[in-house]
């Protein structure tokens, strides 16, 4: 947990305003954890180091090789689902066992065991496993352009660029059976071992890796499938993005539909309209489903019981098959704070 929320404020990701006063505590008692554990190790540790804002001061690895790896995010998401979200880096993700259904925007990928797919910045998208006996691993790398080259430099505008200001080119799927994708899963698999081992020199491989990686996207560009999107298309997502926004923000209070439109400075039936065409279902819907999400990642993380949690009527309970008396009942957290939901990706 500590870990995915120092990685969004190294990033310079969106940190909900809600996460603020919760999270602190759980950073300065895991700090104290840490500093315990390690002290009785003899080893030494980078500290996290916050100001008051929650803003970047933080010794971390993210801050100086900015990518990120992830896995086995599913098994801790209730229905083996992420819910959208976005970030300002690039993302490349494979389903390993099951079958996934990966969303990029309103498009729906089906990704069978193998497959792979690279995700623009800036897009809403999210994962679903609809088929397997256990949730897939899902590996999943997040990275800057800048890990390849200054966003001034040359190689940056003409080999970046290009691909990240491609409005017609929101993913690239890496199908295990297409000839021209085998050298692309090649790479990454290189690139989930070193992230997973970190062993030698991994980050200059895994810098390699990616440059190879784009070389071979800009080499293809022009025959890369490109779905072309409208203003309208465009201008949707941007509203629903600060809707979810809001709701990420501001899901742990009273909220009606009227406020969730007005994040976005839209009507209510506006706001009903794109919640349908993005997430099927009324932004009550989707505060209701962030909430059991949260519900769900406090669960597991911590020994708060859902009546200390405290976020739903009983009827919202009953969707979740949750009983106010968890089993966790009369255990507290060592913290009194309610955990930050973890995104993957």
């Amino acid at each position: 947990m500590l870990k995915r929320f120092a990685v969004y404020l190294s990033r310079g990701w969106n940190v909900p305003a809600g996460w603020k006063k919760r999270v602190l505590p759980v950073i300065l008692y895991e700090i104290k954890q840490q500093t315990n554990k390690t002290a009785e190790r003899g080893n030494i540790v980078l500290p996290v180091i916050v100001d008051q804002n929650m803003r970047e001061r933080i010794a971390h690895e993210a801050a100086f090789f900015p990518v990120s790896y992830f896995e086995n995010e599913l098994s801790e998401l209730p229905g083996w689902a992420g819910p959208l979200h976005w970030h300002p880096d690039f993302e490349i993700a494979r389903a390993e066992t099951g079958v996934l259904d990966y969303q990029v925007g309103k498009t729906h990928i089906l990704l069978n065991p193998g497959d792979g797919i690279f995700v623009n910045r800036n897009l809403l998208h999210g994962v679903k496993q609809v088929s397997g006996n256990v949730p897939d691993p899902l590996p999943i790398v997040v990275f800057s352009g800048t890990l390849i080259a200054p966003e001034t430099s040359t190689i940056s505008q003409k080999y970046i660029v290009p691909i990240a200001d491609c409005t017609s080119l929101p993913f690239i799927v890496f199908r295990r059976q297409d000839d021209w994708c085998g050298e692309i899963h090649d790479l990454m698999d290189e690139i989930f071992t070193c992230l997973k081992q970190q062993t030698g020199c991994y980050e200059l491989a895994v810098q390699r890796d990616l440059n190879r990686l784009f070389e071979l996207l800009i080499c293809r560009l022009d025959a890369l499938p490109k779905i072309q999107a409208t203003r309208v298309q465009l201008r949707t997502q941007v509203r629903v993005q600060k809707m979810l926004d809001y709701i990420y923000t501001h899901y742990a209070e009273p909220i009606t539909i009227a406020d969730i439109a007005q994040a976005a400075s839209i009507s209510r039936s506006e706001a009903a309209r794109c919640f349908h065409e993005y997430m099927d279902c009324s932004p009550v819907n989707a505060l209701i489903r962030y909430r059991l999400q949260t519900a769900h990642r406090l669960l597991h993380d911590t020994s708060l019981t859902v009546q200390q949690i405290g976020l739903f009527r009983r009827d919202e309970l009953e969707r979740f098959r949750l009983s106010p008396n968890h089993p966790a009942a009369g255990d507290r957290c060592p913290h009194s704070h309610p955990c930050p939901l973890r995104f993957f990706g």
